[in-house]
Parts: structure tokens; C-alpha cells; sequence
């Protein structure tokens, strides 16, 4: 399978790998996000081993830089396996 963009999320020379290990990403409840996407938005980034997992994880639950002063995220992250 041929990859041409650089922002694409997943590594061309671990595409194929088998991942069990995930990251749900979902809304809290009355969350106002919830009248764009719906009730049952969620995100799932699954992950060939529980250590990469555990990576981004901590990378996704740090606030980021670009965030303002005043803005404050509400997603729910939530470590899964199958």
C-alpha cells in the first residue's frame, strides 16, 4: 500500500502490524462539541504495542501549547484493548 502524504497517522513500515492495544477518544456528557458531532462521536487510534500506547496517551492528556488562556479541553480518553 503506497503512502504520499508525510501527515498521514499511520507509518508506512508498521501499517500492516497487528494492533490491539487503543485509545478511545470520546465527549463528556453536555458537552456543547455534542450539538456539532452528535451524542455517539468517538474517535478510536489504535496502537502494536501497549507501550506506544501508553505514549500517546500521555501525549494526548498534556495540554497543548496552542491551546488560550481560556480555553479548556473537555475530550475523554479512555486506554482499551481487543
Amino acid at each position: 500500500m503506497d503512502f504520499c502524504h508525510q501527515h498521514n497517522l499511520v507509518d508506512p513500515k508498521s501499517a500492516l502490524a497487528e494492533r490491539s492495544f487503543g485509545i478511545r477518544v470520546t465527549l463528556p456528557e453536555g458537552d456543547t462539541m455534542r450539538k456539532i458531532l452528535g451524542d455517539n462521536w468517538e474517535r478510536l487510534h489504535w496502537y502494536p504495542s501497549e507501550r506506544e500506547r501508553d505514549q500517546a496517551f500521555e501525549a494526548m492528556a498534556t495540554r497543548h501549547g496552542y491551546y488560550r488562556d481560556s480555553d479548556t479541553p473537555t475530550q475523554v480518553l479512555e486506554k482499551i484493548a481487543r
